[in-house]
């Protein structure tokens, strides 16, 4: 071994000028501090050397260089021993006291030191009876540590702390360089791939690509599947690989204020890198001008429509031309689905299910009721829009009605009509959970199928004619209290908690309606015909219903 006097100023000025060299040069951070380790140990004579580094928790130190020891060591303290820099209930190691109080430790033999006993066995096991440790900083904060041994008891002296200390400033340099670099290669790396993400969308937009178009870019930039769904419809617009959660993490797409899609990619295990936002950020731009491009298509598309479905269910034939050059056969059968009242996104959500139907379905508006043409028995659109309606904040006041197949031009007209009236009745009785239609409404739905809406009135009014006229002279509620009772199934007591009256009262005015009309309640015929015309109202009132002006009768 050298002393510190016997080390000649060429060689080390040579082994620093090695250590700068690979610094310049585009080697990994543990080969430079092998070498680093390799300089201590030619220099000063020392049989082992190692440069030790804090992990990212900075609670313990590995070895990350080294001269002279096994790799199989090197593996095993690393794995199973580290030096940790706080044990808990144990002493600290001379690695560990250097690293947190910034200066050199040394212990001169391992053997005669007490203090040393705890690593008596690891010294042996690699053959060492001294070393010292000399803290590494770089940038001024303490990042590791230079360690070297000898198989000899030595006392490192000053001049020898000297050097080490120069050679670890050599280490923080090359760890900031090595991280430096690593910095810079990142950044480099990420603009590139900024660079790519922006072309790949640009070329996407520039070429028309669509929704489906955005997301097989995104999902080629990312390399996982990816899923693009409108809303508030929830219809799949574009999907990508595998099948992906709705529950996955989802990105708005959104158009003025209002979001009109969302892009799902698979929950990620921990946050997404930031390039992986700034993708889907990118993707969701992109994907709103496409949805923008397609709904200014789909509007003068959606006006064409429209105007078919309104003029068809006036009765103009010329309506069937029309729809074929839509691509829409409406000489084949098609069902007339008939959504009264709700919000203004009804249409929005009818149009979207309509537009992944095939064939598509037509859909128009006649006054505050959205009206869609749908191929063939569309009893099961019909629920599946009831369904989309109720997710999209439709209340009850939304009812749902659909007809049976209409076969031929002239059927729409009465079919909307009677739809219409379906809905409505719904509505009035409460039952908007489900689609109505004529034969689940029984009498009701039997009535709308009557052309003549004048002979429902008649046949009300002359049935009725007693207890109405009864009513308008003295203000009582015979007709009102007889359609409760009807309705109750002539069940006294709940007739009279919907009247909000004493069953007495009932019972009294029961008796009153059968004395003005001359028959019994108690009579089976005589119970249908009242119903018919308590129905036959509630028929005529829902088929005059204001909306649909021009087109009822």
């Amino acid at each position: 071994m050298q002393t510190t006097g016997a080390v000649q100023l060429r060689p080390w000025l040579e082994a620093i000028a090695a250590i700068a060299t690979a610094l310049n040069r585009p080697v990994s951070l543990p080969e430079v501090l092998d070498l680093v380790s390799g300089t201590a140990a030619n220099l000063l004579g020392y049989d082992f050397c190692a440069v030790l580094l804090v992990d990212e928790e900075r609670t313990k130190l590995v070895i990350t260089g080294a001269h002279g020891l096994s790799p199989r060591y090197i593996e095993q303290v690393n794995a199973d021993h580290p030096v940790v820099l706080e044990p808990a209930g144990e002493p600290r190691a001379p690695s560990s006291r250097a690293f947190l109080t910034g200066t050199s430790v040394q212990v001169a033999d391992t053997v005669a030191d007490a203090t040393f006993l705890p690593w008596g066995g690891v010294a042996r096991q690699q053959g060492y009876r001294s070393m010292i440790s000399v803290p590494v900083f770089s940038a001024g904060r303490p990042v590791g540590t230079l360690n070297c041994y000898t198989r000899i008891p030595h006392d490192f002296g000053p001049g020898e702390q000297e050097l080490l200390s120069l050679l670890a400033e050599q280490a923080g340099v090359a760890i900031q360089t090595a991280r430096l670099r690593e910095r810079e290669a990142a950044t480099i790396a990420d603009l590139l791939r900024a660079e790519e993400v922006h072309e790949q969308f640009t070329r996407v937009a520039l070429r028309g690509g669509g929704v489906a178009g955005v997301a097989a870019a995104l999902a080629e930039l990312m390399s996982t599947p990816v899923l693009v769904v409108e809303e508030p419809s929830e219809v799949p617009l574009a999907a990508v690989g595998p099948p992906v959660d709705g529950e996955g993490h989802s990105t708005p797409v959104v158009l003025g204020n209002e979001t009109v899609a969302r892009i799902v990619v698979p929950a990620p295990s921990s946050p997404l890198p930031a390039l992986d936002v700034r993708a889907l950020e990118h993707a969701a731009t992109v994907c709103a001008l496409e949805i923008l491009r397609a709904r200014t298509a789909h509007e003068v598309e959606w006006r064409l429509s429209g105007e078919v479905v309104t003029d068809l269910l006036a009765g103009l034939t010329t309506a069937v031309e029309r729809a074929a050059r839509l691509g829409i056969d409406l000489t084949k059968p098609h069902s007339v689905i008939v959504v009264s009242g709700g919000p203004a996104r009804v249409l929005s959500v009818a149009r979207s299910l309509a537009a992944a139907a095939q064939p598509r379905a037509l859909v128009g508006t006649i006054g505050d009721d959205v009206v869609l043409l749908w191929a063939a028995d569309a009893t099961g659109h019909a629920a599946a829009l009831l369904a989309q309606l109720r997710r999209a904040g439709a209340g009850p006041e939304t009812a749902v009605a659909v007809s049976p197949p209409c076969t031929e031009p002239a059927d729409y007209p009465a079919a909307y009509r009677r739809g219409r009236g379906a809905a409505t009745i719904a509505r009035l009785r409460g039952r908007t959970d489900t689609v109505a239609s004529f034969e689940s409404l029984g009498v009701h739905g039997l009535l709308l199928q009557l052309q003549d809406i004048g002979e429902l009135r008649r046949f009300a009014a002359e049935t009725l004619a007693p207890l109405r006229t009864y009513d308008a002279a003295r203000g009582t509620a015979l007709e009102q209290t007889l359609r409760a009772y009807v309705t109750n199934d002539l069940n006294t007591a709940a007739t009279a908690a919907a009247l909000f009256v004493h069953p007495n009262t009932v019972n009294l005015r029961i008796r009153k309606a059968e004395q003005l009309l001359g028959v019994s309640t108690s009579h089976v015929r005589v119970l249908a015909e009242l119903q018919v015309a308590l129905n036959a109202d509630d028929v005529a009132d829902a088929l005059t219903t204001p909306g649909a002006t021009g087109l009822v009768t």
